[in-house]
Parts: C-alpha cells; sequence; structure tokens
C-alpha cells in the first residue's frame, strides 16, 4: 500500500522539485547579473540592490498567504498558479522597459517562486507514508544546494553567450509551461479546506506588519539607518501583536484565521519555528563564506567561485542526508546531528582554514549541516504539529520566520565585519557555531517535552 501511494506521487514530487529548483536557479542567477543590470537601467548600486531587497520582501509576505491557500483551495490550483506567476514575472523582468517596471516584476516573481516550496512540501506532508517523507523533502531541501551552484555558473555563460541579461530570465519560460502542461495532466487535487469567507483582515494585517518589519531590518546594515527604519520595525512589531488578538478572537468564533492561533500556542510547533528562527542564522553564515574566501584568503574574484562549489554541492548531499536520517531515525536526531556538524565546521573556519584543503574541509562540513537542517526535519516537525488542513499554513509561517532570521543574522554579521575584517569573520564563525549548539539544545527540549507527553 505504502509502495503503491509513494509510486502515484512520483511525478507530483517531480514536477515540485523541478518548481523548487526553478526558483532557486533564479535566485543565484540575478547575483551574476546585478552591475549589468544596474548599468542597462543608469541606476545606483544602490537602487540595483532593491531588486535583490524587494524579492526578499515578497517572498516574506507571500510564503504564510500562499500556505494558507493552498490548504484552502487546493495545491494543484496554487502550484498552477504560482508557476504562472513566476514566469509572467520572469518575462516581465527581461521586457521591463524602466528600472520601476522591473522592481514591479521582482514581486511578481517573488510571490510566484515564494510559494512552490511551501506546496510542494504541505502535498508530501499531506500524501505520502511517514517513512518516506523525509526522503522527499530532502530531495526538495536538495534542490537548493544545486541551484545555487549551477545559478552564478550558469548566469555567467548565458551573459559571456548573448550579451544580454535579459535571456538570464526568459529561460524560466520554457520550463514554467512545461511544469504547467504537466501539472494539469499528472497532478490530482488536494481535497479543499473549509468554504468560511478568507481572513481578509488578517491578510491585511499580515502583510502590513511582514512589510513593515521586514524593511526596517533590511535596512539595518546601511549606513543610513535611522529612526524612521526603526519606526518601521516598531509598527511591524505592533501589527504582529494586533494580528495575534485578531485571530485569537476570530478563531474563538469559530471561523478561519489566516494563521491558526491555536497552532501558534503549540509548544512543539513554538519549537519549530525557533529551530527555524536559527536556521536561518546559519544560512547567512553560509552567505558571508564567498565573501570570506575573497577578503581573508585573498582569492581572486574569477577563482572565488571554483572555492564555494564544495560548500554548495555539499548542502545538496546534506539535505539528502538529512532525509534519510529522518525517516529512519526521526527528525530530532537529524536536528542533532545537523548541530554537531554545524559546530566542528564553524569552528573550523576559525581555528584551523588557512587553504583551498582546509577551507573545503570546513565548508563542506558547513554545507553538510545547513543542507540537513533546511530539508527534512524541520518541516516534519511542523507538519506534525499541525492538523491536516493546516500543514501548508504551518509550513508557510515556518518559512516566514526562517526568512526573518536570514534578514536580521546577515546585518549582525555585516556589524561585525565592518569593525574589523579578521576578526569580524572569526566573531561570525563563532556565532555561527553557538547557534549551531542552540539548535541541539532546542531540539533536546523538544525531545524532552515529547518524552513527558507520553
Amino acid at each position: 500500500m505504502e509502495r503503491h501511494q509513494v509510486s502515484s506521487q512520483k511525478w507530483a514530487i517531480g514536477l515540485f522539485t523541478v518548481g523548487v529548483f526553478m526558483a532557486g536557479l533564479d535566485n543565484g542567477i540575478i547575483s551574476t547579473a546585478l552591475t549589468t543590470i544596474g548599468e542597462s537601467f543608469g541606476v545606483s548600486p544602490s537602487w540595483g540592490a532593491w531588486t535583490v531587497t524587494l524579492y526578499t520582501l515578497g517572498l516574506a509576505i507571500s510564503t504564510p498567504i500562499i500556505g494558507k491557500l493552498s490548504d484552502r483551495y487546493g495545491r494543484k490550483r496554487l502550484f498552477i498558479i504560482e508557476i504562472a506567476l513566476f514566469g509572467f514575472g520572469s518575462v516581465l523582468v527581461a521586457l521591463s522597459p524602466n528600472f520601476l517596471i522591473l522592481l514591479m516584476a521582482r514581486v511578481i516573481q517573488a510571490i510566484g517562486g515564494g510559494g512552490i516550496f511551501i506546496i510542494g512540501s504541505s502535498h508530501i506532508l499531506a500524501t505520502l507514508p511517514k517513512e518516506v517523507q523525509g526522503k522527499a523533502l530532502g530531495m526538495l531541501g536538495g534542490m537548493h544546494g544545486l541551484s545555487a551552484v549551477i545559478g552564478p555558473n550558469l548566469g555567467a555563460v548565458i551573459l559571456s553567450l548573448t550579451g544580454s541579461w535579459q535571456w538570464m530570465f526568459l529561460i524560466n519560460v520554457p520550463i514554467a509551461i512545461i511544469l504547467i502542461l504537466f501539472a494539469f495532466w499528472k497532478l490530482d487535487e488536494s481535497r479543499p479546506g473549509t468554504e468560511k469567507p478568507l481572513d481578509m483582515m488578517g491578510t491585511a494585517l499580515l502583510t502590513i506588519s511582514i512589510l513593515s518589519f521586514m524593511y526596517g531590518i533590511t535596512q539595518m546594515g546601511n549606513t543610513s539607518f535611522h529612526v524612521v527604519n526603526l519606526l518601521f520595525i516598531v509598527v511591524g512589531l505592533i501589527g504582529f501583536i494586533f494580528l495575534v488578538f485578531h485571530e485569537r478572537n476570530l478563531e474563538n468564533k469559530g471561523a478561519d484565521p489566516i494563521l491558526s492561533y491555536s497552532l501558534l500556542t503549540e509548544r512543539k510547533y513554538i519549537g519549530t519555528l525557533i529551530l527555524g528562527f536559527l536556521s536561518g542564522g546559519f544560512l547567512a553564515g553560509i552567505i558571508f563564506i564567498p565573501a570570506f574566501v575573497q577578503q581573508v584568503l585573498n582569492v581572486p574574484v574569477e577563482h572565488a567561485g571554483y572555492w564555494v562549489t564544495p560548500l554548495a554541492l555539499a548542502s545538496g548531499v546534506g539535505a539528502g542526508i538529512g532525509g534519510v536520517v529522518t525517516d529512519k531515525y526521526g527528525p530530532l536526531r537529524a536536528i542533532y546531528a545537523s548541530g554537531i556538524i554545524g559546530i566542528i565546521g564553524f569552528s573550523l573556519f576559525v581555528f584551523i582554514v588557512n587553504g583551498f584543503v582546509s577551507f573545503s574541509i570546513a565548508s563542506a562540513l558547513a554545507g553538510i549541516s545547513l543542507g540537513i537542517l533546511l530539508g527534512a526535519p524541520l518541516n516534519m516537525l511542523a507538519g506534525e504539529s499541525a492538523k491536516e488542513t493546516e500543514k501548508g499554513t504551518a509550513i508557510g509561517t515556518l518559512s516566514l520566520i526562517r526568512q526573518i532570521g536570514l534578514t536580521i543574522f546577515p546585518a549582525v554579521f555585516a556589524g561585525f565585519i565592518a569593525i574589523s575584517k579578521t576578526d569580524g569573520y572569526r566573531q561570525m564563525f563563532l556565532t555561527a557555531a553557538a547557534l549551531a549548539l542552540l539548535v541541539i539544545l532546542v531540539g533536546m527540549l523538544l525531545a524532552k517535552q515529547s518524552h513527558t507527553k507520553q
């Protein structure tokens, strides 16, 4: 029976995997094109950075909302809509007549790309036997590592062959069309959720709160950060408080809140959200490793890509390992493994890294640790905490919290590096190792809580 369930979902898993890979590929590709795009529109680097900032804000806003909508209206329908939005956004980016249209197109891309992983993960948790969910979730997580390797390199190849950055985005269009056609043909619609009215007030509060808070946070690393930016953060936090009270009242009345208040008060889920936040710090530490290669190890920029390739490949391998360990031993043991490997990997950066071999060992361990944590175990824990009709909501909220961590920690790490490059990177890696230790401790608390309930 279980084998039949897995076999019947092979097409679905394959389509979700390709979709996640396409969205991840786009993130890597644009890193190659930022300077070229800025020059083609005659904008300064600070304005050019908004192509990334708005994409980040779009991801943060869309993930919890798309998760809820997929639970409510069906995952096949939302998957097709997400792919269509991502494809349309890609065309609009490539054909943008001015920089403002390009920024709007990047938001559309974010809304489309941000929900693909959420929908795929919630589908796996809702349809596959628990014993094989980890491998499938690990496959989705592994796509991030592979796309991180292929994206920048593919972007450089496309740019050198065509001489036009527009083709970097047009490459998404045929993939999106194929995914939509096969989704209509091969995907089965999940059972729609409640027919109660959509929580429009909660959706508006959630959007305003995320947008305000995340904008304030993204400005923390800028030298122009001032009281106005701090005000955005405060407004965002106040908005979240109002949102929680609104969702509680709505749930007490038997309505359908955009975020489940009962889920947000579940201890196991709160612990999972804390782990998600810490995983954002993990990922932030990884993001700074290429800069470490150039600024501390003095590797020329044209060779830096080769140095960081083992790191990205290792994250894909780690996602697969995390899936296998999660299926066989449970998500908490996978989390312990991630924390232990992360402590070793980040500590090696502080104490022994001085050349390619030592760097490759340290970065591979850090990548494996990140891959394990971002792949199966956290999504599995989130799914276990949620009802059948809330799995998309649970994973979407987890992704939002991870995105918040991924926004806050780079600002902290950049502050370390601004004071002193060598000592700053040392402090950053020590902080990342401390986060890995916290991951283990939070996992132990969750294990203790589960044991107490039993």
